[in-house]
């Protein structure tokens, strides 16, 4: 066990409604809180486990929609009351990390901190373990702004990629050249062959002072208004003050709001067997598969001449499937959805489509 170092702190991202895992993720039921993977364990009990491995419990902040403090409750009966922090509106990553950096700043000015999504997969603990400590041990020392790259696998077309300088400037820690948001497949082929770009996986590791700074200077406006209701955070006037703060914030991503503006951007290449678990294809590469190539999800499942398809159904429902090839086929209580697998990226647009036609019941 290594030691815990009481200035590192990790902001848990789970407040999304996971909209590409429709229709098994819901919004009042959103991905993170489900066993995706048939594990006995949720998305999000997962990674508070993995940062429980070398960050201090009291530390541990989870950052979630304020329809969710209650789930997050539930699954994390360890987690401290005060460390479920809840935002009034969905304003994407640039204003969730603004408001965990001030709390935690007022709190610890001294602070390391890791902002991770809920939502992913890594297969491999002590690789990320190693990684994470290294970002930290590096920005305690530099005012840098460091985030987790993976070296990639194939020339995916869902993911940003990031380019860096060929010279490290510490142990395994590179500044970063340049980031491209979801490129063609042409591109990503290029970045690929390349070797020098990898995967963002929108795990991001600062001190306090560097995050705060860098809103700042890039998120004047976001800055200003949490700079006004900084005095309540922390004391019993946090909630009214942030509902007033959001109600001011723009939507806007970190990535777009800061990384791809800032120069003191580094990056740290990691191989810990990672998947963002955006979408049903990524939990089918995920899954154990029979001698077809299916992922079955389900006691009672019958397949017959379908192959590589990704299943999840009800243990109580008895599921025949034939003919099927590379599809993805999900049924829950009330919605079923029977999609190719190369179309998965629409189903946000389906999702869309059903609010449009039957309004918010399946949703």
């Amino acid at each position: 066990m290594t030691q815990m170092n009481r200035h590192f702190y990790v902001a848990i991202m789970a407040g999304g409604i996971g909209s590409r895992f429709w229709p098994a993720s819901r919004t009042d039921y959103p991905k993170q809180f489900l066993d995706i993977l048939n594990t006995g364990k949720t998305l999000l009990q997962w990674t508070y486990e993995r940062f429980a491995q070398f960050i201090p419990k009291e530390n541990i902040f989870v950052v979630t929609h304020q329809h969710y403090g209650s789930k997050v409750e539930e699954q994390l009966p360890e987690l401290p009351l005060d460390n479920i922090v809840c935002e009034p509106s969905r304003k994407n990553t640039a204003p969730c990390i603004a408001y965990i950096s001030f709390k935690i700043q007022k709190q610890d000015p001294k602070a390391n901190i890791i902002c991770a999504p809920a939502d992913h997969l890594i297969m491999d603990g002590p690789a990320f373990t190693s990684a994470c400590l290294n970002a930290l041990l590096f920005v305690q020392k530099h005012s840098a702004l460091v985030t987790l790259g993976i070296k990639p696998t194939r020339p995916d077309t869902g993911y940003g990629y990031i380019q860096f300088e060929t010279q490290q400037a510490a142990d395994n820690v590179y500044k970063v050249k340049t980031f491209t948001e979801k490129p063609n497949l042409e591109l990503a082929r290029t970045f690929l062959k390349s070797g020098d770009f990898l995967w963002n996986a929108g795990i991001f590791v600062w001190n306090v002072k560097t995050i705060v700074a860098a809103i700042k200077q890039y998120l004047p406006e976001i800055d200003e208004v949490f700079e006004q209701g900084y005095p309540a955070l922390n004391t019993p006037g946090e909630k009214e003050a942030i509902e007033t703060i959001y109600s001011q914030c723009t939507n806007i991503s970190i990535d777009y709001g800061i990384m791809e503006k800032a120069d003191n951007v580094y990056v740290i290449p990691s191989n810990f067997g990672w998947s963002d678990l955006g979408t049903w294809a990524s939990a089918y590469e995920n899954l154990e598969k029979d001698y077809l190539g299916n992922a079955v999800q389900g006691k009672n499942v019958m397949i017959v001449d379908a192959t590589k398809c990704m299943v999840k159904v009800p243990n109580d429902k008895l599921v025949l499937l034939q003919g099927l090839d590379e599809f993805i086929v999900i049924d829950t209580q009330d919605v079923l959805l029977i999609c190719k697998k190369e179309n998965e990226q629409q189903i946000k647009e389906y999702v869309a489509e059903v609010k449009r036609n039957k309004g918010e019941k399946y949703l």
